[in-house]
Formats: C-alpha cells, sequence, structure tokens
C-alpha cells in the first residue's frame, strides 16, 4: 500500500527536476554561487599557502633566537670558569646542557681550530680545517671577522637520518678581565679567543609543522565547501528579496510618493544597489526639503536685508520688493520706481536700470532724494541684470544703500579739513611738515613766501637745514629730532640776507606716517628791541655810576694835580729838578693817565652795543673787570668784599659785554641791599658783599657758576617768585626801574644758562649764574638747543 503511493511522487519528483536544473543553470543566482564558491576556495587555499609558509619562517626564526639565547647562556655559565681555568667544570657544564631535548653537539674551539671542549667525547682535541663552512664564515678575511650577523652565522643541514638540523656559531670574545690575572693573560689586541658551536635537531618543529600543515588545508577544504553550500542555499533569500524591494522603493521614487526608506543589510552587490537607491530616495527628498528651505531663506534674506531691494521690468514697473523698502516708500507692487522714489512722473535722466537693460552690465550710482519730512538723502544705487532660460535680460535687481549720515560725515569731514587748512595756512609763522628720515620739507604754509622769498613749491623736497646760515647744523638736527626748542639760530632768506629764527619742533600724525611739525618765527625786531632795552638799561646803569666814576677818576687826577703844581712851583722860584725826580714825577703822571685813560674806555666799551656773537669769555675775568668800576666806591662806602674766584676756571659760551653788564646790575643790587640795611636803620655790623664761582655738573653737562651775596635784609618768600619779572622792583619810587635783574635774567638764558635767587641760612640775598662751559671754536655747549653764531 505504501508503495504504490509512493511511485506517483517521485514520478512528479523525476519530471520536475530536469526544470529545476534548467532553471538552476540558467539562474543569475546560480552563477553567482558558483562564482563565489570557486574564489572563496581558491583564496582558501592560497591563505592556507601563505599561513603555512609564514608559520615555518616564524618557527626558524623561533629556534635561531632560542639557540641563540642558548648560546649567550652557555657562554656566561663558561665566563668564571675558563677565567679560573677549570677544564673539569667546563666539562660538566656542556654535558649537562647537551642532554636537553634536541641538542645534538655543543663544542669549544679554540683560536687554532681545536675542538678542546664537547659533549662528544671521541672529538675532543680534533683539528677543523677552517675551509670548512663552519669555520669558513669568519676566516674568509685576514684578519677573520670579530662581528658576523646572526643570519651568515646559523647553518642549515640533515642528520645521516635525514632529519633538519641548524647550528649556530658564536665567537668567544677577548675581554678586559681575560687580559690580567687570574686568567691565563691573553694579548689585550686579541679580539677572538675562541669558538662556541652548538647543532640543534629540528625534527620535532618538522613533525609539527607536517600536522599544520594537514590541518590548514583540510580547514580550508571544508571552508571552501561550506561556503558554497551556504551561497547556494541562500541566494534566494539574498536576492530575491532584496530585489523585491528595490523594484518596490524605485517604483515609489518614481510615482513622487512618500518614500519611507530600503533597509537592505546586505554586502555584495544587491546590498550597494539597494543602499544606493536608498541613498538616491533619501537625496531626492532632501534635495527638495533643501530646496524649499533655501528659497525661504533667501525670501527671508531678502526681506530682512539692511538695504532696500526691488525688481523692476524694463518699463521700471516694480515686479517685487523686499520689506525694508515696503516700510520706506509704502510701495504696490507694478507701481513704477520713479514715482515711488523720488515723485516724478517720468524717469530718472541717467537711470541705472535703463542703462543696465541697455548693455546688460551692472551699474553704480549715487541717488539723492527727499523723504516725506522734506530731508535730504543720498542712496548708494547697484544695479545687476537678472536672465531668463534663454540668457535675455528679464528683469534688474536694484539695490539701495541709505548712506545719508556717511555722506554728512564726509562732508564734515571736508569742511574740517578746509577749516584747519585755511588755519595752517594762515599761522603767522612759518609752518613746515618734515619727513622724519632725513627732515625733507613735506608740506608748508604760504608764511615762508614773506619769510624767506621762496615760493612754496619752491621749498617742496628741499632739506629744511638748508633753510640754517650757520657753519655746523648737526647740533640743530639733533635738536630737532629731540623736540626741543631752538631759541636763536641765524636763517639765510633766498636774495642772500639773514635773520634771527625761533624754531619750535614737535611730531605730528601724518597721511601714513609720524612727521615732524616745525614753526619758524622771525625774532630779528625782538633781538633788536632787547638790545635797545639792554643798551638803555645799560646807559641807567653808567648814570648810576657816575659818581663811582668821579671816584676813580678822582684819584688819578688828584696825583696828577700834585706832580703838576710841584713842577711850577719849582720852576717859578728857579729851582733845578734832578733827573731822578724828573723821572719818577714822569713815570707817576703817565701811571695815573693810563690808569684814568682805562676807565674811560672801559666805560665807552661797556656803553657800545653788543653784537650777538657767542665766544669763549672767562668768567673771571668778567668779574675782575667789572669790579675795577665800584672798587673805588666801595671803599669809600665801607663794603668789604671777599672773593673766592679759582684760577683754573674754563670758559663758557657767552660775551663779556653783556655779562658785564648782569654782574654790574647784580653788584648795584648788592651795594644798595647793604647800605640799605646799615646805613638807613644804622645796625651795626661790618658791611659785606661775597663773590665766589666754581664748576659743577648737571645731567652730565658741565657748568660754571659764579654768585654774588650780601648780608643785607634778604628777599621776602613772597617776592622771591617774582623777582626776575620786568619792572618789578622792591626799592622805593624813583630809586629803581625794575628792569636790571629782568634783563640780566634775559641775557644769560640767551647762552643757555640760568640764573637763580635764594636766601642763604646766613641771611641776605644770594644770586648764582650758571653758564655751559665753551666746548671748541664752533661748537655749542653739550646739549644746548643752539650753538653759538659766528
Amino acid at each position: 500500500m505504501t508503495p504504490r503511493l509512493a511511485l506517483p511522487k517521485l514520478a512528479d519528483l523525476a519530471a520536475a527536476l530536469p526544470r529545476l536544473l534548467r532553471s538552476i543553470r540558467c539562474s543569475l543566482i546560480t552563477k553567482l554561487a558558483i562564482a563565489s564558491g570557486a574564489a572563496l576556495m581558491l583564496f582558501f587555499f592560497l591563505w592556507s599557502s601563505l599561513n603555512i609558509n609564514a608559520m615555518k619562517t616564524l618557527a626558524t626564526e623561533a629556534a635561531m633566537s632560542d639557540m641563540e639565547r642558548l648560546g649567550n647562556t652557555i657562554n656566561l655559565g663558561l665566563h668564571y670558569a675558563m677565567l679560573t681555568y677549570a677544564p673539569d667544570t667546563i666539562r660538566e657544564i656542556i654535558k649537562s646542557i647537551s642532554t636537553q631535548q634536541g641538542i645534538i653537539s655543543i663544542r669549544v674551539y679554540n683560536k687554532n681550530g681545536q675542538i678542546k671542549y664537547s659533549n662528544l667525547l671521541s672529538e675532543i682535541d680534533d683539528t677543523t680545517d677552517i675551509k670548512e663552512e663552519a669555520c669558513y664564515v669568519c676566516h674568509r678575511t685576514n684578519p677573520p671577522q670579530v662581528h658576523i650577523p646572526r643570519s651568515e652565522r646559523t647553518r642549515f643541514f640533515t642528520d645521516a637520518s635525514g632529519h633538519p638540523c641548524i647550528g649556530i656559531l658564536r665567537p668567544i670574545e677577548n675581554e678586559p678581565s681575560c687580559v690580567g690575572d687570574p686568567c691565563h693573560v691573553h694579548p689585550a689586541d686579541k679580539k677572538i679567543l675562541g669558538l662556541l658551536d652548538i647543532t640543534v635537531s629540528q625534527a620535532a618543529n618538522e613533525a609539527m609543522l607536517a600536522g599544520y600543515t594537514e590541518r590548514n588545508f583540510l580547514a580550508a577544504l571544508g571552508a571552501a565547501a561550506g561556503t558554497f553550500l551556504v551561497l547556494f542555499l541562500c541566494t534566494h533569500l539574498l536576492v530575491n528579496r532584496p530585489v523585491r524591494a528595490m523594484i518596490r522603493a524605485t517604483r515609489a521614487i518614481a510615482s513622487g510618493r512618500g518614500f519611507t526608506g530600503l533597509d537592505l543589510k546586505q554586502s555584495d552587490e544587491l546590498g550597494e544597489l539597494g543602499r544606493a537607491i536608498d541613498t538616491m530616495g533619501r537625496e531626492v527628498f532632501a534635495k527638495q526639503y533643501e530646496l524649499v528651505r533655501q528659497k525661504n531663506r533667501y525670501q527671508d534674506l531678502f526681506e530682512h536685508v539692511p538695504c532696500t531691494i526691488t525688481v523692476q521690468d524694463k518699463n521700471l514697473r516694480l515686479l517685487s520688493y523686499n520689506q525694508a523698502f515696503a516700510d520706506e516708500f509704502h510701495a504696490r507692487p507694478g507701481e513704477y520706481c520713479y514715482k515711488v522714489y523720488k515723485g516724478r512722473d517720468e524717469p530718472c535722466v541717467h537711470c541705472p536700470v535703463i542703462r543696465t537693460f541697455e548693455d546688460g552690465l551692472p551699474h553704480v550710482t549715487e541717488e539723492i532724494t527727499l523723504d516725506r519730512d522734506g530731508c535730504r538723502r543720498t542712496f548708494f544705487v547697484s544695479t545687476s541684470p537678472m536672465t531668463d532660460e534663454s540668457g535675455a535680460i528679464a528683469s534688474v535687481m536694484e539695490i539701495s544703500l541709505d548712506i545719508s549720515e556717511s555722506k554728512f560725515l564726509e562732508e564734515e569731514l571736508e569742511r574740517s579739513r578746509k577749516k584747519y587748512q585755511a588755519i595752517f595756512s594762515c599761522i603767522p609763522s612759518a609752518l613746515f611738515v618734515l619727513s622724519p628720515e632725513d627732515l625733507t620739507i613735506l608740506e608748508c604754509n604760504s608764511r615762508p613766501e614773506t619769510l624767506y622769498g621762496y615760493e612754496p613749491v619752491e621749498l617742496l623736497g628741499r632739506p629744511f637745514l638748508s633753510l640754517f646760515d650757520e657753519p655746523d647744523v648737526a647740533p640743530f638736527e639733533e635738536a630737532i629730532r629731540a623736540e626741543r626748542h631752538i631759541a636763536r639760530v641765524r636763517h639765510r632768506r633766498k636774495d642772500g640776507t639773514d635773520f634771527f629764527a625761533a624754531v619750535r619742533t614737535s611730531s605730528a600724525a601724518y597721511p601714513g606716517a609720524q612727521v615732524f611739525l616745525a614753526s619758524v618765527t622771525d625774532i630779528t625786531s625782538r633781538l633788536e628791541t632787547e638790545q635797545q632795552l639792554i643798551q638803555a638799561s645799560k646807559m641807567a646803569t653808567l648814570g648810576e655810576m657816575s659818581t663811582s666814576v668821579a671816584h676813580e677818576l678822582n684819584q688819578p687826577m688828584t696825583v696828577i694835580q700834585t706832580i703838576a703844581d710841584l713842577l711850577v712851583r719849582r720852576v717859578r722860584r728857579g729851582q733845578c729838578v734832578d733827573q731822578d725826580t724828573l723821572t719818577e714825577m714822569a713815570e707817576g703822571i703817565s701811571r695815573h693817565i693810563a690808569r684814568a685813560t682805562g676807565i674811560i674806555n672801559h666805560m665807552r666799551e661797556f656803553g657800545r652795543k653788543s653784537d650777538r656773537h657767542v665766544v669763549a669769555v672767562s668768567l673771571g675775568a668778567v668779574i675782575r673787570r667789572t669790579f675795577e668800576l665800584f672798587s673805588q666806591q666801595l671803599k669809600v662806602r665801607n663794603i668789604e668784599v671777599t672773593f673766592d674766584l679759582p684760577g683754573d676756571l674754563p670758559d663758557v659760551a657767552a660775551q663779556a659785554n653783556p655779562l658785564e653788564q648782569v654782574f654790574m646790575n647784580l653788584l648795584l643790587n648788592a651795594r644798595d641791599a647793604v647800605d640799605e640795611r646799615y646805613g638807613q636803620q644804622a645796625v651795626p655790623g661790618v658791611k659785606r658783599i661775597a663773590i665766589a664761582a666754581g664748576r659743577e655738573t648737571v645731567d652730565g653737562r658741565q657748568f660754571v657758576t659764579a654768585s654774588v651775596a650780601d648780608n643785607g635784609p634778604g628777599i621776602a618768600q613772597e617776592v622771591l617768585g617774582r623777582i626776575f619779572e620786568p619792572f618789578f622792583t622792591t626799592k622805593e619810587v624813583g630809586k629803581g626801574t625794575g628792569l636790571g635783574l629782568s634783563i640780566s635774567y634775559g641775557i644769560v638764558k640767551d647762552y643757555g644758562g640760568e640764573i637763580i635767587a635764594d636766601v642763604p641760612a646766613g641771611g641776605g640775598a644770594r644770586f648764582t649764574i650758571r653758564l655751559p662751559v665753551w666746548l671748541e671754536a664752533g661748537q655749542a655747549p653739550a646739549g644746548e638747543a643752539f650753538p653759538p653764531h659766528d
């Protein structure tokens, strides 16, 4: 019963089998499975071969490394025994080590190739030919090599039973401990004392590799067969199902319906194709989303950009505009731009939109319009063409930026520039802008034309120092760069005449760099006025000195009159004058006439106008010469004068005549002060004036100082700060002009010095003059703002 039921099923199976085989043979699935299985089988066999070869190489390297370590161990074990020369100990060590599994032989050769120690007792004391393979490695050169790589010291061979063996040589090197006691003393220049030869059998490793090779190839065959079977059985699930899913996904993308994604986890070509379809679908929908997002973004930018944007057609109608334009002009689509912008009924004359439609190029312009409040506004306008699919200009985009505030600031800046340019040009002093590199004139105002006779264009590019009429301009250049005030310097006009000028310099910002701004003022008239004032002061001083000069002249005149009377009396009596007496009288008359003449010449010289030439002056000589006019007058007033004038004082940079006037003013003030205290007030004491001089250094500069001190009533603290002011005096009305100290102050400052008034500890008043030391002819004192004038 049962066999009859099974026969139809077998028949159906036999009939369906050819169709199944035909479909398998023509199916792409079968082809892929067969090709993949064959490729995998080839790969597994190739991988097994490479793995076995690598295993053999690693086993050989491991055996060589083990033998190297074994050789080092044996050498260390034999080291002490060799040093103490204990052959029995060496033999026991070699014998014990050679009992380990796989070790065939351990030999120790001496330098002559003789086997001194071995686990094979029969070969001890045998001599080896150095041309053998084991020895020839080192002895192929003369002298033998000392350091040889391990690969060259290793040899491979088979023993009598056909098993592979490995031999390795290790040189026994000479050491410092082998040269002296207790060793058997080897020469220090001997590098190699002997050779250690170890031979190990590789039979165990060979058997292990054979078993590994067999198992590896069986595993590769099984893996290839299993892979082929798995590929063949799984192709239906791995191909048909993803293909159907991909067909559904491509239809969804093509229809534009919502794409839910294609999740294929395969890593073959179908998986790649499925992921490509999934990526394509997602990118299509992502790009659609991005297009929408960008559209919204650019629409947002278009609406909120901080300027007005419009799109206009050829008739200048507004096609579209942003929110800023709508808020600013309250426009409606379709209106004309010129109507919205400026309230015009026709296009502007130079409309940039029309020009862009005509030539297809962007244009930029500035437009002025009025806002709703009637205020003028300025716009920066830029146009750009917008084309259609055919490339023709369909519309023009116009961007307008309100620059009213910037324009206002620009106009204000221009007005400010013109204002300061007018101030610069109208300043009464000559102004020069100088290059910081070489002090070249970069710019100047119009004043130099009056002052120097040069047109401003003639001075541009010319060195500023070329205007100086001085033999050495180096100190002036230093003063300009240090921004120090040049109180007086001689300048030269275009016609060759010169004048005196004061120069002030300061650094200033100039477009692109820092420059020097030099102001030049003509002080010739001021100097002449000062000279006139000084001369007037001299005349007043000479008037005050008339009594003193009369006393000075009275003494020599009295002596001359006495001698003359004596001669007249003797002549009238008819008495003869002996030769010696006559000679003495004549010499006396000549001496006193010379003295009177000197006083008169001194007063005449003092009364002359001083020139402006600064020279080397002896301050001590000036003081003594000034005192000559006062000596008799001070004696008459019982005023004691003390001097402390060193003879080695250096010269100062000044002029003798003005300095005499300074000291004369100080002596007159000192005389009046002591007379005021000891004369009118009848105060007991000695009238005293002290004159002293010396040297001092201030900030590295050398100065000569001179002081005039008196023991008069002194100077009150409340007037000490005003003592040098013009027309200020503490004397009674009619007894002083208040110009003496002021003029003295100006003279001393003019020479680069200073004058100081103070009240010393003992009372009275003291005036100290400090003048710079004269360096050399034609040089200014160190640190001065102006050099001496020739």
